[in-house]
């Protein structure tokens, strides 16, 4: 294929494509001036005839909102639309004629190149995320599809954006890796919240933020004196890219680090919101112990991101595009491979599509049937993993079937992973793959995790799928594990409300229980179990379930929880949970109390006042095997009410979680002064979380002594 840059068939074949987007043209010839200078064109002017039903069909790719453009084989713009010129920096004119690759930074080049050639040899649709020179100040990222268009005259590549506004995150993964390989630090400035957020980059760095936000007042209390003037420079700056600054940073554990830092500007999506991107370079040399510990951390703290990052998408995806997107943005960058590709299940047959950085040529399985004699249709028929860890070992177990034509020319150290979006046994819905340049042998933990991944991933198309259907079953579920409330208990009073989200299906995790154990204490708990799916709420009731199992023949908090994360550990159960659990005594109101990873209790007294109360405790259960989680006593006076929510209540948009519970505590403090009884104070709190416009599941369970 000819480069991107290739000018001397271009820059005419765009003349003669030039035209205004989103208008009909006649079938008369149009005389266009070209500009005085550009390479390769000799004439003054070029007569253009126009087939009227031709252009209104590729001028209907140029309608959308979103920057569209259309370019011939080897890159050449040959159309686009305004919004498309924006992005580029240029006007219509400008653009015309030049390869797409060279209208973006230098770095995109590359990517430009693997993404058109993609689009230009298959039927397939190709995916990268791309940066654009932007209009303004700052550079603009966008996933940018590609697909193969058949015109008359010859053929086209239609390259458009796509909106990723639900999951800005894989918008970030270039970056990310871009920051990674290049032992850089990444971290993106809040100016409303005045605070920065650690996105990755170099394992080495990680130290300088051991939360993953930090305010700047923070940041610049660190900084040496003499370094806060240029600090304080760089962070408003208002160009696209500043000046490397450098800086001396005090840490605990290292002391002075000197560090060099780079502010940029960019917009996440076309029409997104402006960011201010902070890279940072360490050049301070670190004692080799330490510095692999803290590289180690590191890198197990980002793949935790990563995959948990991985799988909130596709639980949040409501489309099958999204599930898409989601696989294409992220599949490969999780497991360190070269390129992805998705295969789904339709009438019989593989559709296909993938991220454009997959050496093998996706088009050969596209169509390809299920009983097909490769590991493809092998895999989603019997939902038997394949890990191909080169190409005699794809030979030695696949000798008689073809995975797809052209392998045995791909590099011997070519591996492949194939992995089944669904058990074998059930309805085939297809599977995924991932390419990696050279030999890579799996390991055991990471097949477990690529299988568990795509589980989710086939669990996400199942739900978009069936969606009505599944709502239905998720709201038969959530009632039927609605657990009732003792009624009359002596000196207490009890009342619990829960309302589902408001996104994606009505179902989650939270859940809440109280009753009373075999030595007259009152046991109450309330939780959250990871997820907002018909399998999380599964995972809620085996939890709730077990601890009140577990509870009538243990006398504490503490062993019901220790007991209760290693039977999950024991179950190797998906999901972990978060838990708080009460014993409350009628009598004298004497509560022992521990916490699985919990939001705090909130403390609301009679005259007014209130506390939130942080129980000891440990981790969320399912997750470490032989946590401890340690109890506290103390003394729930009369008239006063302990309240007890999941982080739905005191999490939103806008509200930080202390925000939230000192926001929580002030209405219950002046509910109990007011002489509201538990079920009124139960709706107010329950009322004002739905009001602070709260994405999340609530729960909010309330214990009164009277």
């Amino acid at each position: 294929m000819t480069r991107l840059n290739s000018r001397s068939h271009s820059s005419s074949r765009a003349a003669a494509f030039q035209r205004v987007p989103c208008h009909r043209h006649s079938a008369q010839p149009v005389r266009h001036s070209h500009c005085e200078g550009i390479p390769n064109i000799i004439e003054k002017a070029v007569l253009v005839y126009v087939r009227e039903p031709q252009m209104d069909a590729l001028d209907e790719l140029l309608r959308r909102p979103t920057p569209s453009a259309l370019v011939a084989l080897d890159g050449a713009v040959l159309s686009l639309n305004a919004a498309m010129a924006r992005a580029l920096g240029r006007s219509v004119e400008q653009c015309l004629g030049h390869g797409f690759g060279d209208l973006l930074p230098a770095s995109q080049l590359t990517s430009v190149e693997s993404l058109v050639a993609h689009a230009a040899t298959t039927d397939t649709v190709a995916m990268r995320v791309l940066e654009f020179p932007g209009p303004e100040t700052a550079s603009v990222v966008c996933l940018v599809e590609a697909r193969h268009v058949n015109d008359p005259d010859e053929p086209l590549v239609w390259l458009h954006s796509l909106e990723a506004g639900n999951d800005r995150g894989g918008l970030l993964i270039p970056f990310r890796l871009a920051a990674k390989a290049a032992n850089l630090g990444l971290c993106i400035y809040s100016p409303q919240e005045r605070e920065l957020e650690w996105l990755g980059g170099a394992p080495s760095l990680a130290a300088l933020f051991p939360k993953a936000f930090r305010s700047l007042s923070e940041v610049v209390r660190r900084v040496h004196p003499d370094d806060r003037r240029a600090l304080r420079r760089l962070v408003p700056s208002m160009v696209a890219r500043s000046p490397w600054i450098r800086l001396r940073f005090f840490t605990e554990c290292d002391g002075w680090l000197l560090l060099v830092c780079q502010a940029r500007r960019v917009l996440l999506g076309y029409g997104g919101p402006e960011q201010v991107f902070g890279v940072i370079r360490d050049d301070t040399k670190w004692e080799a112990r330490r510095r692999r510990a803290l590289v180690a951390l590191s890198a197990e703290r980002q793949r935790a991101d990563e995959i948990a990052a991985f799988s909130s998408a596709l639980m949040t995806a409501v489309t099958e595009q999204e599930i898409q997107q989601v696989v294409l943005t992220r599949l490969a960058a999780t497991f360190g491979g070269s390129g992805a590709a998705l295969a789904l299940v339709t009438e019989g047959r593989l559709c296909v599509c993938s991220d454009a950085g997959i050496p093998l040529p996706v088009a050969a399985v596209h169509g390809l049937p299920l009983d097909a004699p490769s590991p493809l249709p092998y895999v989603i028929r019997t939902g038997e993993p394949q890990f191909i860890r080169n190409q005699e070992d794809y030979i030695r177990r696949w000798p008689h079937g073809a995975m797809v034509p052209y392998f045995d020319q791909l590099d011997s150290g070519c591996a492949i992973s194939i992995t089944s979006l669904s058990p074998g046994g059930d309805q085939p819905l297809g599977a995924w793959l991932v390419t990696y340049d050279s030999e890579h042998r799996s390991s055991p933990a990471e097949r477990a995790l690529m299988c568990t991944l795509a589980d989710l991933a086939g669990q996400a198309l199942k739900r978009v799928r069936l969606q009505e259907a599944r709502i239905e079953l998720a709201t038969a579920l959530q009632q039927t594990m609605l657990p009732t409330l003792p009624e009359h208990l002596p000196g207490l009073e009890v009342a619990a409300r829960y309302r589902p989200s408001r996104d994606g299906l009505d179902i989650g995790g939270d859940w809440y229980d109280a009753f009373v154990t075999p030595d007259g204490a009152v046991a109450l708990e309330i939780g959250d179990a990871q997820g907002h799916d018909v399998d999380a709420a599964a995972a809620m009731g085996q939890v709730r379930a077990s601890m009140r199992a577990i509870a009538a023949h243990e006398p504490d908090p503490t062993s019901v929880l220790m007991r209760t994360n290693e039977l999950l550990l024991t179950m190797q159960a998906a999901r972990f949970a978060s838990c708080t659990m009460l014993y409350i005594d009628p009598g004298n109101g004497r509560v022992t109390g521990a916490s699985a990873g919990h939001v705090p209790l909130l403390y609301a007294r009679d005259d007014g006042s209130h506390s939130i109360r942080e129980l000891p405790g440990g981790p969320v259960l399912g997750v470490l095997p032989g946590a401890d989680y340690p109890e506290e006593t103390f003394t729930l006076d009369k008239d006063a009410a302990l309240v007890m929510v999941t982080d739905g209540v005191v999490e939103g948009p806008a509200l930080t979680l202390d925000a939230g519970l000192e926001r929580a505590g002030k209405l219950a403090a002046q509910a109990v002064h007011d002489g509201l009884n538990a079920e009124e104070t139960a709706d107010l709190i329950l009322d004002d979380a739905v009001a602070e416009n709260h994405l999340d599941d609530v729960a909010v369970l309330i214990i009164r002594r009277t």
